[in-house]
């Protein structure tokens, strides 16, 4: 998008006055540009409607700030891991319902940790 030429023009004037005023009227030189910027933006501004705010999402993790955490994902993996000795060893000590004991114990200990009270 290019700039208009007299708004052009007027900034080369206004960078002008301000290397000839100097340093001390650096806080007037920035306002009136400011200004200027504004006034040229606010009908554009004006053509197009704001967009509406994004819906905030709950989260459904515990903040980091509480300093929890949710080890969902971590106890699932683990009890993935401890299944394998675990169902292996069962199943040559003890037969299948060994097994089914083992792979019980391990989805209610999953079970119970993901329906646990949480402090909120």
């Amino acid at each position: 998008m290019t700039i208009p030429r007299p708004a052009r023009d007027d900034l080369r004037a206004a960078m002008a006055a301000r290397r000839e005023l100097g340093p001390d009227y650096d806080e007037a030189f920035i306002d009136s540009v400011v200004d200027r910027i504004e006034e040229t933006l606010a009908p554009r501004a004006s053509r197009f409607p704001a967009p509406a705010p994004a819906p905030r999402r709950a989260s459904p993790k515990p903040s980091r700030e509480t300093g929890e955490r949710d080890h969902s994902l971590a106890l699932a993996v683990l009890s993935l891991l401890a299944a394998i000795p675990l169902s292996a060893i069962s199943v040559i000590n003890g037969g299948l319902p060994a097994l089914m004991f083992v792979l019980t114990m391990i989805v209610i200990l999953n079970i119970t940790y993901t329906f646990r009270p949480r402090r909120d």
